[in-house]
């Protein structure tokens, strides 16, 4: 290792970020892992636990599921394992030549899978209206119902500088929340017009815990407001984004599956845990397989074919179970944090991220309007 790259290791290691990461995430993670062994010693094996079901099919046709950041890791895994299921799985990602690597590859482990490759990138709303719109074409070119039965937000980043997408969005907050919030919106027609139960999942994590005060307004949405001329707060906003993924998760539960009785849209949330994907290629090479040893060492490490099982365990849940938080596979759930129950916070969190994707989708038609002013 030259020692510019020590340099950099050791200067990024006392960063306040970083010790975030080491700390709050660590005593997090442990947290979530404590309730599950409290959970078995207490209430037993079943207690909070979820069988997977087959997938909803009408008549012959495979069910369609959607999984964004379908390139690799966690996503390129659930896209294989739910092939496996009898889904036609649409891979969702930035890049073309790894979508079809991809399929290529599952295709060679499972010859009866059935995939399509779409392009979209979460930080561009217009990346993600060009995505509806190609899938919608795709759906009636190949004389398929109009319609999806399973949406995966999966796609996520750690991004450790200052980076902002053409909308002006903070590139982390937009590829994490505001772009799986935009997707989800976009194809709930499809997934409302599926003649069977339809589901979505959105892929969280247990730094959720390490936030524990929370501001909604258009610059924390937008992550504008975490950003000041010092230290990119990369780790504080990570935490951010995964809440409001929570946050949102059960406010979709509640709206479309508890108010609306003629749209049983069932939504639940999954946390893989720690899974050795790129997530962490931002972070020095030196400081990142130091973390991945140390996790490994204590048993915490998993691979994206295990940790996938969370992912899988929300996606094929019993169709009536919706409003989970799926940790740890087989099958169990827990409790995520108070604030991520909020229901206060969630309705406020809604009612800013649909006035932001209302302003979004006027942008995209060309109208002239003026910026955002929150009152806060």
């Amino acid at each position: 290792m030259e020692m510019k790259e020590v340099g950099d290791a050791l200067r990024f290691m006392w960063s306040t970020e970083f010790l975030r990461m080491s700390v709050y995430w660590t005593v997090s993670l442990i947290i979530s892992y404590l309730r599950l062994f409290y959970q078995r010693m207490i209430f037993g094996h079943s207690c909070n636990s979820y069988p997977r079901c087959s997938p909803p099919r009408n008549g012959h046709a495979a069910p369609v599921c959607i999984v964004t950041g379908a390139t690799s890791g966690l996503g390129a895994a659930a896209a294989y394992a739910l092939s496996r299921e009898g889904f036609f799985v649409v891979l969702a990602g930035r890049s073309s030549r790894l979508l079809c690597e991809t399929a290529e590859r599952i295709k060679k482990q499972n010859r009866d899978a059935q995939v399509k490759a779409l392009e979209v990138d979460l930080s561009s709303f217009q990346s993600i209206l060009k995505f509806k719109d190609s899938l919608e074409k795709w759906l009636l070119d190949s004389d398929m119902h109009s319609s999806i039965q399973l949406l995966v937000n999966n796609a996520g980043i750690l991004a450790t500088s200052h980076r902002l997408t053409s909308e002006g969005y903070d590139w982390m907050m937009s590829t994490n929340y505001m772009g799986p919030f935009s997707l989800t919106q976009l194809l709930l027609p499809l997934l409302q017009n599926s003649p069977v139960g339809s589901r979505i999942v959105n892929v969280s994590s247990f730094t959720h815990r390490s936030v524990f005060d929370m501001q909604v307004n258009i610059d924390s949405v937008s992550g504008k407001g975490f950003w000041t001329s010092g230290q990119y707060p990369f780790a504080s906003i990570y935490e951010y984004s995964k809440l409001c993924v929570l946050l949102l998760s059960y406010q979709l539960h509640r709206q479309l599956y508890l108010m609306d009785e003629s749209c049983r849209i069932s939504v639940n949330a999954a946390d893989p845990g720690v899974v050795e994907t790129n997530i962490m290629r931002e972070l020095p090479s030196s400081l990142s397989g130091l973390a991945f040893t140390v996790l490994k060492f204590l048993g915490l490490l998993q691979s994206p074919e295990d940790g996938v099982n969370s992912i899988l365990d929300a996606a094929l849940a019993p169709p009536e179970r919706s409003g989970l938080y799926f940790f740890g596979g087989k099958g169990r759930t827990l409790n995520s944090s108070a604030l991520s129950r909020d229901i206060s916070l969630a309705g406020k969190l809604w009612t800013t991220s649909f006035d932001m994707f209302q302003e979004l989708k006027l942008v995209s038609k060309g109208k002239k309007i003026d910026i955002f002013h929150d009152p806060e």
